[in-house]
């Protein structure tokens, strides 16, 4: 699977949308998280920003912009 989302812009581009409207729709970082879960995904901390993976085998998607590493919850 992890060949499917690393060389396929398409494919990526759908799950960034996906967790933009995720994050859109929950009331705090929490529920955004716990959303995701629900399709799969995982949001990863790291040094160079918040990345998504695949759940269980946290295979990395891709970056999170900038546009939503911002602090929005409280």
């Amino acid at each position: 699977m992890s060949v499917i989302f690393n060389n396929n812009p398409f494919v990526i581009e759908k799950v960034i949308d996906l967790v933009m409207r995720e994050r859109a729709m929950a009331l705090s970082t929490r529920e955004w998280k716990h959303r995701l879960a629900g399709y799969g995904y995982a949001i990863k901390e790291t040094d160079h920003g918040q990345i998504v993976e695949t759940l269980p085998h946290h295979v990395e998607i891709a970056t999170l912009p900038e546009v939503m590493v911002a602090p929005r919850f409280h």
